[in-house]
């Protein structure tokens, strides 16, 4: 089917187009967040194809992510409104802003997510992620800590970045992601945006992957550290405590509870091999890029049926 949908959040976009369809993206002169097109830093198959939105006639569903773009769906075309984030403000209070309607569903990432968002009477379903697997392994040969996150200066508390120096004591970070130049420093290691690939090579030489994020729908990048073999340290917040059983990684919430568990892991390489291997078979069958089509595939269907 032909699939209207904006370019918002790469990632999670490269996985949705690897499905059978054809997707239509719009685009316009700035390339600004209403039309950004094809994606320039991730791998796109030839079936997404960048348009004006008003050369996008032939839609058969839209995948809408953000409230301004419903009045930009054509008319007649039915939508499914993907929820990528954790409520704000009034938690567990927080109203949807796709509450009660009647006209569309809510597909959320996570259960956490579909458990604290107030939607009132719209339907909604959940559908986990799933990603490319990474093409490299974890190797581990580095005894650093990687973290991979956006605008965690911006974010600060939401993303952890408040705890990074009670870590940096025990073993210098690598923080991969935008936003982080300002980071920078004795024991911080800033690596700004890089690609995509580049920055898989990179992270599979750090020890650890540090998950530090207090609120947040589930960090892809803690998936594809998964999808590595990389051992996982994190807070035991939001969807992590479904994602990381106890035998991937160690989440808690006492973060001196954490610290310890990072020295014992920078001097137990068999520990961080076997947390690894498990964390990889896990994350494999969870968030492999097959269930996850699959589970689009059966949704797209049910809805466009239901609309005719």
């Amino acid at each position: 089917m032909n699939i209207l949908l904006w370019h918002v959040h790469g990632s999670w976009t490269t996985s949705f187009v690897q499905g059978k369809h054809r997707y239509l993206i719009p685009v316009n002169a700035a390339r600004d967040e209403w039309g950004r097109g094809r994606a320039r830093t991730f791998d796109w198959p030839p079936t997404v194809e960048e348009l004006p939105l008003d050369d996008i006639r032939d839609a058969d569903v839209a995948i809408v992510q953000r409230p301004g773009e419903l009045e930009l769906v054509p008319r007649g075309v039915p939508v499914i409104y993907v929820e990528h984030n954790t409520p704000k403000g009034d938690v567990p209070n927080s109203r949807h802003p796709m509450a009660d309607r009647d006209d569309l569903i809510v597909a959320h990432v996570t259960h956490f997510n579909d458990l604290f968002w107030d939607t009132g009477g719209t339907r909604t379903t959940v559908i986990e992620h799933g990603i490319v697997e990474p093409a490299v392994r974890w190797t581990g040969e580095l005894d650093r800590l990687a973290i991979v996150t956006n605008e965690p200066v911006r974010r600060g508390r939401v993303t952890g970045t408040d705890l990074y120096d009670r870590f940096a004591a025990v073993a210098p970070l690598d923080v991969f992601g935008m936003g982080v130049a300002p980071l920078a420093g004795d024991r911080v290691t800033a690596h700004d945006d890089p690609p995509q690939d580049r920055m898989h090579r990179l992270v599979a030489q750090r020890r650890i992957y540090l998950h530090l994020c207090r609120w947040t729908s589930l960090g892809l990048s803690l998936i594809e550290a998964m999808q590595m073999g990389m051992p996982v340290l994190g807070l035991a917040t939001t969807e992590a405590v479904e994602a990381v059983p106890p035998d991937a990684g160690v989440l808690s919430t006492d973060v001196g509870a954490l610290v310890d568990a990072t020295r014992w892991l920078l001097d137990d390489p068999d520990a961080c091999r076997r947390l690894g291997e498990r964390a990889r078979q896990t994350a494999l069958t969870r968030y492999g890029l097959d269930r996850f089509l699959a589970d689009w595939d059966r949704l797209l269907e049910e809805e466009t049926c239901a609309s005719r």
